[in-house]
């Protein structure tokens, strides 16, 4: 399986990027999303950019990623962003939590 990482511009040349997200920085292939401006934030899989995406779709993915991290490493906390029912897994995904859950979940102001 692989996992789409967002990752955020620092420098460019040609057809390729350095970037920037969860706690490491590569150079990627950006022929598939070209043109890439600075300060864009990227969906990364492997070494290639396959998507550009918004400040807040990365935050999205970035929050996701940390419950899937918290869920793998069976840390506690799940439980403040459990909503059970019939058609839910335990958990909230982030697009479906208000802005101050997903704020905490992020850890942003």
């Amino acid at each position: 399986m692989c996992i789409g990482i967002p990752m955020q511009v620092l420098h460019l040349e040609p057809g390729h990027a350095l970037v920037s997200g969860r706690g490491e920085t590569r150079k990627v292939n950006t022929a598939l999303v070209s043109p890439v401006g600075l300060g864009q934030w990227l969906l990364v899989f492997l070494q290639d950019a396959r998507e550009v995406i918004s400040a807040e779709r990365a935050a999205e993915v970035n929050a996701t990623l940390d419950l899937l991290q918290e869920a793998m490493s069976g840390l506690a906390g799940l439980e403040s962003h459990a909503s059970p029912s019939s058609d839910n897994p335990g958990f909230a995904l982030p697009s479906a939590m208000d802005i101050a859950s997903l704020r905490q979940l992020t850890q942003a102001p």
